[in-house]
């Protein structure tokens, strides 16, 4: 009997190992910044399709977060948790992690972390790195705290199978690149997964980044006339294999 059931348990944890294979046309939608129009528009027009998102939130430097005419207030981000949308941590002063040692990197996460608490939001389990900036100290840091998926840049599609989850790539929206991004989207397929990172819709305080709506709409609307999956970025940790035991960071 012991030999059975060690058998068996070797069995489940090599079935629990085993990632579920990706879907095609699955796509997750970012978003940046805590800009005011992700309460106001996004959101709505989201819950109207029934797509899920995850959105970045910080606070960058005072004054900028004060000003609620371009950013969310906190009681605006915990309405994006109630509809069920993901809110993820984008450090809270928009720092780079090139700039940050591995404590001030801790620090910046349990300053979003404390600020979620207080509001009554789960604790950020997705990352994103200001600026598409990665470094190899961010990473442990990332993991040992328990981050399952973190977002970067890179302008090409995610594969699971391949790349590391703390690393995932991202196309950006931007006002000029609307040919590009309908390129992208036709490249979920095969194991491949395309991330999404959009900034304000429009984007009031960083113009450079912004999306215009009626290019935005269009996108959604896209997506869900070639029933595409649209999800959160945490979702895709039912695409990961198991997770290997905790590193130490130096």
């Amino acid at each position: 009997m012991l030999v059975v059931g060690s058998l068996l348990l070797l069995s489940l944890s090599g079935a629990l190992a085993r990632p579920r294979p990706v879907p095609d046309g699955l796509v997750v939608l970012t978003f940046d910044d805590a800009v005011l129009s992700h309460a106001t528009y996004v959101a709505p027009l989201l819950r109207k399709y029934g797509f899920g998102a995850t959105f970045f939130v910080c606070e960058f430097r005072e004054p900028a977060f004060a000003d609620k005419s371009k950013y969310m207030s906190w009681a605006q981000i915990r309405q994006l948790y109630r509809w069920g949308f993901e809110v993820g941590s984008h450090t809270l002063t928009h720092r780079h992690v090139t700039k940050l040692t591995a404590s001030e990197l801790g620090a910046e996460l349990d300053s979003i972390e404390s600020r979620c608490r207080t509001w009554h939001i789960s604790r950020p389990v997705t990352f994103a790195y200001p600026g598409y900036d990665t470094a190899p100290r961010a990473l442990p840091v990332l993991h040992d705290r328990g981050y399952r998926l973190a977002r970067a840049g890179g302008d090409r599609p995610y594969d699971p199978a391949q790349d590391d989850p703390l690393l995932v790539p991202s196309y950006t929206t931007l006002a000029t690149n609307r040919l590009q991004i309908l390129a992208a989207l036709a490249q979920a397929h095969d194991g491949r997964i395309v991330v999404l990172t959009i900034h304000g819709v429009p984007d009031g305080a960083h113009d450079w980044v912004t999306t215009p709506p009626a290019l935005f709409e269009e996108y959604l609307a896209y997506l869900h006339e070639h029933h595409y999956r649209v999800v959160a970025l945490r979702d895709l940790a039912r695409y990961l294999p198991a997770r290997p035991p905790t590193v130490t960071s130096n």
